[in-house]
């Protein structure tokens, strides 16, 4: 998959694994730039879904459209989908299968 960023900011800190380490922490901040390497990997969203450890989810209500993958615990990475036209199945829900392209919002806890 094809992966943007928010900014230029949150760019730089994830596309380097020293910032990504200098802000998160050693464990966490491999774990991010793992998940980036396994996003890249994917041809599509349903890729990652196979993947049992990312947990891979929507969210719902002020997150409409945001996708949550684990990190480690309490924090997710956060993904929209990056297309001109948002995929969605006829039921109005993301179809997982045409989401090729990605932006990458940043690591939050979502629970709070």
């Amino acid at each position: 998959m094809l992966i943007s960023y928010k900014d230029n900011k949150l760019e730089k800190e994830f596309c380097h694994l020293k910032l990504l380490r200098r802000r998160w922490g050693d464990k966490q901040g491999h774990l991010i730039a793992q998940r980036l390497t396994e996003i890249k990997a994917a041809e599509n969203l349903s890729d990652l879904a196979r993947l049992p450890q990312l947990r891979v989810h929507e969210l719902k209500g002020n997150r409409k459209w945001q996708i949550s993958l684990d990190v480690k615990h309490p924090y997710r990475l956060l993904i929209v989908p990056d297309h001109e036209e948002m995929p969605l199945k006829k039921d109005a829900g993301l179809d997982w299968t045409k989401i090729t392209s990605v932006k990458v919002l940043g690591v939050e806890d979502t629970h709070d």
